[in-house]
């Protein structure tokens, strides 16, 4: 029987400055949050905002998603001012296809970014832009099968044209038609080819045209699941049926190329846009290097990600890579934990809303104080 509320309890008579088991509070000491060095919110007064920088300044001393993208555009900032530090971006999405594009391709010109690593897709739709082709604005009274039929592939509320690929397709054709089949083929070095082949006749800027002029490798791990890979196994057939030797690609070249650059670095950082095989592939550079001193006994350093910054919609609590947060990768041996160094920011936003807000910012910055931020770190990413 549940014991009587009257009477001789064990909890009679008990202080009530102590905290019992039937749910009781307690006698509150109220702090002040001023002697407790607590960081007060601010109000965003647009009277006072003249510029993104403005903006995003002062979104970083509000709350929610404004606060975080706020935070992160000081951690890019810091990245970019780390002469010491090596960017790596991840690029993962439809980005291109949203018109992102020159948003990478101006961080890779002022070399803030010294790597990416993407989806194939991402690629191609820029070739789409960098050859002076364009994507179009999606009617929703349009079916979906009258577009097939029209030959428009949607992209959520964007169409890509099929004749865009198509042309896209004569490109890698000039490039695959010149690929000497003694040498094995990895995504790094066809992204480096196609850069060079758009930088001798293209005006137009784009992503691989600005990584080849800048030294600046582009991994595609995915690679066959893309249009530049379909591009490439049609080719193969093609030199099948001409009796010519076939293409022979060796992912593991891109992977053994990415472990050897980042182990030259003093430091690394880590600029994410969404999620996906590029975050995961370029996040086990950690685990490989530990995996390689423990099991192979190989006198490498262990290595992690000082810097990061995330820019993903998606929630932690699906289970999924794109939605963890850094403080998992931490238990992975990742990245460097914030007691030991390490600056973290995470925006839980679209990146077609964030990106060019943060990155934006962060170059009025570096613009205003006459920085040349980014640039010592080219020479590293070339040797």
């Amino acid at each position: 029987m549940k014991q009587s509320n009257h009477g001789g309890g064990h909890s009679a008579g008990k202080s009530h400055g102590s905290s019992g088991h039937a749910g009781d509070g307690v006698e509150r000491h109220l702090h002040n949050p001023i002697e407790d060095r607590l960081i007060p919110l601010e109000p965003l007064d647009l009277g006072k905002v003249k510029s993104i920088d403005d903006l995003v300044r002062a979104m970083s001393k509000t709350a929610f998603t404004g606060r975080q993208l706020g935070e992160a555009a000081d951690v890019l900032e810091a990245m970019a001012r780390d002469e010491e530090c090596f960017v790596v971006m991840t690029l993962s999405g439809a980005m291109t296809v949203a018109k992102q594009g020159l948003i990478v391709t101006e961080l890779i010109d002022r070399g803030i970014v010294n790597a990416v690593v993407s989806t194939g897709a991402l690629m191609a739709h820029g070739l789409v832009e960098a050859t002076g082709r364009a994507h179009f604005r999606y009617n929703p009274e349009v079916p979906d099968e009258e577009l097939y039929e029209q030959g428009y592939n949607r992209v959520y509320d964007t169409l890509e044209p099929e004749q865009n690929l198509d042309d896209v397709e004569e490109v890698m054709s000039m490039v695959l038609e010149g690929w000497d089949h003694n040498e094995v083929m990895c995504s790094y070095k066809l992204n480096h080819a196609i850069g060079a082949y758009l930088a001798k006749n293209v005006h137009e800027r784009g992503i691989l045209k600005s990584a080849h002029d800048q030294g600046v490798p582009v991994f595609v791990p995915a690679f066959s699941d893309s249009e530049m890979g379909l591009d490439t196994a049609l080719n193969n057939r093609l030199r099948e049926s001409t009796g010519r030797h076939k293409i022979r690609f060796d992912p593991f070249l891109d992977l053994e190329h990415f472990a050897a650059t980042l182990l030259r670095q003093k430091k690394l950082g880590i600029l994410t846009i969404g999620g996906g095989v590029p975050r995961n592939w370029s996040q086990q550079f950690g685990p490989f290097c530990e995996l390689r001193h423990r099991r192979l006994g190989e006198n490498i350093p262990l290595k992690r990600y000082h810097y990061g910054l995330r820019i993903c919609p998606e929630p932690v609590y699906w289970g999924g890579l794109s939605g963890s947060p850094y403080s998992e990768a931490i238990s992975w041996g990742k990245f460097v934990p914030p007691a030991e160094g390490g600056r973290f920011g995470e925006v839980f936003v679209d990146a077609t809303v964030g990106l060019p807000l943060i990155v934006a910012a962060v170059l009025e910055r570096l613009d205003k104080k006459g920085s040349k931020a980014g640039k010592g770190k080219m020479a590293a990413a070339r040797k």
